[in-house]
């Protein structure tokens, strides 16, 4: 068990709310093992405040699971010739998923009021993307590539043809997800569009592009001055590399300075 953190009242307040919105929610309850550990706040860039558990020390010892992710070039390449487009968000998707009795007390967290632990999959274990996107492939066996396409909680369903035949599409995708108990965020659903943003890129018709404000982002990126902001240009500019001819020769110059014996001047 790792020691509580001291928080500011302020930061006292929205855990206890989290906490009584996660119990009456069905996701939490108290705890009484040997596990613990602490909360930390992470605000967001949208002024959010999201509630977090440091599962580090477990994840250390916890055995990967290497189901892999969708790559997303070949998400983006299969979305090729879509003329119509919905994405589902579901809501507060690691919840929808339940964690076994046996492994409950490893999920326990430590607040100003007591021992809490989880009923519902949280997020930071290091095997929970891995095992979200598992049922997710199953859920929607036999459908994804041809009809949706499933990273994580966002799915998009596609079609290449009129709005009558993407209706059908989208109807056996939302049996499909009834079927299995699973629930979408309505807000943050689009339906039927023509064009959208998905995974950071723009879909329509045309094709696929960079969307504007990543764009903004790497053209008004200020210039690197050590090692850890020439990473964080690296990897923001790599996102779009298939669009850059010769990027790799481009780039050569940065990721030359990330070698160990480059001097800054």
């Amino acid at each position: 068990m790792l020691k509580r953190r001291r928080q500011a009242q302020t930061e006292d307040a929205i855990i206890e709310d989290n906490v009584g919105k996660m119990l009456q929610a069905g996701v939490i309850e108290e705890g009484n093992g040997a596990w613990g550990f602490p909360v930390v706040l992470v605000r967001k860039k949208d002024g959010e405040v999201r509630f977090c558990v440091d599962y580090r020390a477990l994840n250390k010892v916890t055995k990967k699971d290497v189901y892999p992710l969708p790559r997303i070039d070949e998400t983006l390449e299969a979305l090729g010739g879509a003329l119509l487009f919905t994405t589902l968000d579901l809501q507060s998707g690691y919840w929808q998923i339940g964690v076994s009795p046996e492994d409950r007390d490893k999920t326990a967290f430590t607040t100003k009021q007591g021992l809490y632990r989880f009923l519902r999959m949280p997020f930071g274990l290091m095997n929970a993307p891995s095992t979200f996107q598992r049922m997710m492939n199953g859920v929607l066996r036999g459908l994804t590539w041809t009809t949706c396409l499933v990273y994580l909680d966002d799915i998009v369903v596609f079609t290449r043809g009129d709005v009558r035949k993407h209706l059908v599409q989208l109807a056996t995708v939302l049996e499909i997800l009834s079927v299995a108990g699973l629930t979408l965020k309505l807000r943050k659903c689009v339906f039927a569009a023509r064009s959208m943003e998905y995974l950071g890129h723009e879909l329509s018709d045309e094709g696929v592009r960079p969307v504007e404000r990543l764009i903004t982002a790497v053209t008004e990126f200020p210039r690197p001055s050590n090692t850890f902001e020439v990473k964080r240009f690296v990897h923001l500019t790599g996102y779009y590399r298939k669009f850059i001819e010769a990027f790799g020769s481009i780039m050569a110059h940065m990721t030359r300075l990330l070698k160990k014996d480059c001097e800054w001047q």
